[in-house]
């Protein structure tokens, strides 16, 4: 059968946080009404975000202070990622390069004895030292596998001073050992998978939205879902270096999503998410 000529009803929606619901602190506009409007309508949300430096409990507070409202089991990170998949061990053993507040969420699947099964990089910028980047490299090169929660290089803070990323952690490691990091954050296509199967349903019944094409439409494309970009965030930015426009379709913001899926549902789509008319029909404004 022709998969590009089945419809797939939408039930799940993969959402980025940044660019997309929330920008420096501020509601993108319409962004919460939105969302309410999506979960009275029966969609089951996800809510993504690639910050690893953070615990769920805070980024729920920055959400809820710009009147966002979302549950503790609808927000998706690369931690929660790494939980999801380490859970599924039998005898988890893990060593956590990241703050000590995170790697504690690690601390109930720390269960196995003897060496690491698992060593876990994400923001260690205030407790990494050489002694625990070489207890890293010797777990790895033991048979641990080396899991990133992102591949930034770099950060920039908003006075515009620069500092290494997660990624230039893992690529330390990844050189000294050989081995290669299991990536657990955008766009990595597992990372989508795990949030999609968090919802119950299959990818083909999700959508992806989000401001970045190089990461929530690559990811989305990558696990068979539909993808939508929203001209908020990174949009503009990537528009002009040409590599927006990767998504099946593209709306001004997060405000435009219910009619586009009501359009969608109304008039059917395509895994291409081209709208199925007949010829000669005027596609919906949305």
């Amino acid at each position: 059968m022709d998969v590009d000529a089945v419809d797939y009803p939408v039930r799940a929606l993969l959402i980025d946080i940044n660019g997309t619901v929330f920008d420096h602190g501020i509601a993108v506009d319409g962004a919460p009404e939105a969302v309410d409007r999506l979960r009275d309508e029966g969609y089951t949300l996800r809510f993504l975000t690639n910050t690893e430096s953070r615990t769920v409990e805070d980024t729920l507070e920055s959400l809820s202070g710009c009147g966002l409202h979302v549950e503790p089991a609808e927000l998706f990170t690369p931690v929660v990622a790494a939980r999801t998949l380490l859970a599924d061990h039998p005898r988890p053993r893990v060593l956590a390069l990241m703050s000590a507040e995170l790697s504690a969420t690690f601390a109930p699947l720390d269960a196995g004895t003897g060496g690491h099964t698992h060593v876990v990089v994400g923001d260690c910028q205030h407790v990494l030292d050489y002694p625990l980047l070489n207890r890293a490299f010797r777990a790895v090169r033991a048979g641990a596998q080396l899991i990133a929660l992102q591949r930034g290089a770099l950060y920039r803070t908003p006075d515009g001073q620069e500092f290494l990323d997660t990624g230039a952690i893992v690529a330390a490691l990844e050189y000294g050992t050989g081995r290669t990091a299991r990536l657990l954050g955008k766009p990595s296509g597992e990372y989508f998978g795990l949030a999609a199967a968090s919802t119950g349903f299959d990818p083909r019944h999700t959508a992806v939205i989000g401001d970045d094409a190089t990461t929530d439409a690559a990811g989305g494309r990558a696990i068979g879902a539909m993808t939508i970009q929203v001209r908020t965030g990174k949009y503009a930015g990537q528009a002009a270096e040409g590599t927006a426009g990767r998504a099946a379709h593209t709306v001004d913001s997060i405000a435009d999503v219910p009619a586009l899926l009501h359009a969608l549902h109304r008039d059917g789509f395509t895994r291409s998410g081209a709208l199925r008319q007949a010829p000669g029909a005027v596609p919906p404004e949305v």
